[in-house]
């Protein structure tokens, strides 16, 4: 006869047998790895660092791994492509998961199918700069001065971007659709060039990151006429958003953590739970407020939706501005 209790332990047989491989893995001390799409050095990867450091505590050694190409797409797709036990992570950034997949010929991997979301870790507001100097010239101290000017004068003015796809191009495509404007764009291989064009006056205005414009704001060499975000950002609140003037404009540049597709709930509860909770610490906040980043920290399902509704704003502005990469 059967034992009455071996029903019971039948199902905790199961259980155990079914248990996330990552918890287990973790408890046998392998790392965790995240991908960084990205080279070395630059703001993601710096803040990928950063958190990985403060979830160690719980989640193990965690190992950085750049692989940077593609526009982002070499170290997404190996995120995609990679077992779903909680092992391997990677970041998903605008160009990776809305920009890409419109301006990419053939694409690796499903932006929309391919990945788990975890959470998104930052957005880092992009801001309206114009050379100061052309500023004070042609009498422009407000986006409002801006438009008025570019509608009495259409081709009169000129953008620069970090080239044909890039978010800098992409902004200044929308911002001239919303406003009804006529703006030359005018590319370059990469953001630095296109930034000391703008400093050279070689170009009037630029849709720049605020990390990367901050310091010649202060330092009086560009006018920030306004921050793309839909509110103003905490780290510059004297500037106002391209919203209160043109309803409904947001763009920001914003990055997360994803797992490949069914990563089990349990595990990216877990992941979840770590990365978010490092983003709220104070020590933490305080280091990404020194890069103009805002930390966001939000559910899986929050992530998920964000990242939906991007895909389907950039899929209009891309095909619209004709951009393409083969």
């Amino acid at each position: 006869m059967t034992p009455a209790y071996a029903p019971r332990r039948r199902s905790l047989l199961a259980a155990a047998l079914a248990a996330p491989a990552t918890l287990t893995a973790w408890a046998q001390g392998k790392p965790l790895r995240i991908i960084v799409p990205y080279a070395p050095g630059g703001p993601i990867d710096v803040t990928a660092r950063l958190l990985a450091e403060r979830v160690q505590a719980s989640l193990g050694t965690v190992i950085i791994e750049n692989k940077p190409g593609g526009g982002g797409n070499i170290g997404a797709d190996l995120v995609a492509k990679a077992a779903p036990d909680g092992l391997t992570i990677g970041i998903a950034a605008v160009a990776t998961h809305a920009i890409n997949p419109w301006l990419y010929n053939k694409m690796p991997y499903n932006a929309a199918s391919d990945f788990t979301p975890i959470t998104q870790m930052l957005r880092v507001p992009n801001v309206l700069v114009m050379n100061a100097d052309t500023a004070q010239r042609l009498k422009i101290n407000s986006l409002g001065d801006l438009i008025a000017y570019a509608r009495a004068n259409p081709g009169r003015l000129n953008y620069g971007s970090g080239g044909n796809g890039s978010a800098g191009h992409l902004a200044g495509e929308m911002f001239k659709k919303a406003a009804g404007l006529f703006i030359v764009h005018i590319p370059y291989n990469g953001g630095n060039p296109a930034q000391l064009a703008l400093l050279s006056g070689q170009v009037d205005f630029n849709f720049d990151n605020l990390a990367t414009a901050s310091s010649n704001i202060k330092a009086g060499k560009l006018k920030a006429l306004a921050v793309t975000t839909a509110q103003r950002s905490s780290l510059m609140p004297e500037v106002p958003s391209v919203a209160e003037t043109l309803k409904g404009f947001e763009v920001d540049t914003w990055w997360g953590l994803v797992g490949p597709a069914k990563l089990p709930p349990e595990i990216s509860a877990r992941l979840h739970q770590a990365f978010a909770g490092a983003l709220q610490q104070p020590e933490v906040k305080a280091r990404f407020a020194q890069l103009m980043a805002e930390p966001v920290g939000n559910s899986p399902e929050q992530f998920g939706a964000f990242m939906k509704q991007e895909l389907s704003k950039y899929e209009a502005v891309v095909k619209a501005s004709g951009a393409k990469v083969d």
